[in-house]
């Protein structure tokens, strides 16, 4: 024991000399702190606004102190590949809504959307989720799925009177001369301007829903037909269709 307590240095000479390091009088120096990268900072900033972006939408919504959001809230939640960037969104309304199950009352948001490229295609949609957000995202990828084709004559018009219906809902639309614009209110002017009519008249009677009102124009204009397809199904030329046959012989006698 004598022997080990006089040179107690000597027996940890090799595990004191492979971890000494050199420390400086003023005590130790301060580690170099590593600042993120900026891509870093971007992400997380990013990432943050649109969460708060998704809060404020969804609590403005549950107080109801917003029931439309402008076109420009549904451009910027679009999907899909080059071939969707045609289409424009509109976003017609969002609702609560809640699902009674065992547990309680669940809340979720509903939103229905138009799309269309206002070149003749259009299409409605209705979806449903726990946020404003999602539920318009839903929404916009259903009614791409359900486009219908509109055949529109050179005043920018349908080329006769439709009468559309869904459930409740009932719109009648007319022709209108080049000029006249779009005449209409509510879902039913959202759906004509993004099929791209420029002159129609449209009229809703029954129910006030939106949902129900623009379905009942979407299944309007799908039932459109021109006057080639309603010759053709007659067996007859267009122009005898049109009258123009008759004009024609009473000018020649």
């Amino acid at each position: 024991m004598a022997a080990i307590s006089a040179k107690p240095n000597a027996v940890f000479a090799g595990i004191g000399h492979a971890r000494s390091t050199h420390v400086p009088a003023g005590g130790l120096a301060p580690l170099p702190l590593r600042s993120p990268s900026s891509a870093v900072l971007g992400g997380s900033s990013q990432a943050l606004r649109g969460q708060a972006l998704t809060l404020s939408l969804t609590s403005a919504v549950a107080s109801g102190r917003v029931t439309r959001l402008p076109v420009a809230a549904a451009a910027n939640n679009r999907r899909g590949g080059s071939g969707d960037q045609e289409f424009e969104e509109q976003v017609v309304q969002v609702r609560r809504v809640t699902k009674v199950v065992k547990g309680g009352k669940q809340l979720s948001f509903r939103a229905v959307v138009v799309v269309g490229d206002r070149k003749g295609t259009v299409g409605v949609g209705c979806a449903s989720a726990k946020e404003v957000v999602t539920a318009v995202q839903k929404a916009a990828i259903v009614a791409r799925r359900d486009v219908v084709k509109v055949p529109i004559n050179r005043s920018e018009s349908f080329p006769h009177r439709i009468v559309g219906r869904h459930g409740a809902a009932k719109v009648m639309l007319r022709p209108a001369a080049e000029g006249s614009g779009v005449i209409a209110g509510g879902a039913t002017r959202v759906v004509l301007e993004l099929a791209g009519v420029r002159n129609g008249f449209g009229k809703q009677l029954g129910t006030e829903n939106p949902l129900n009102n623009a379905r009942a124009t979407i299944q309007g204009l799908s039932s459109v037909k021109t006057w080639k397809q309603v010759a053709d199904a007659r067996g007859l030329s267009v122009s005898y269709l049109l009258g123009l046959d008759k004009e024609e012989a009473a000018a020649s006698a």
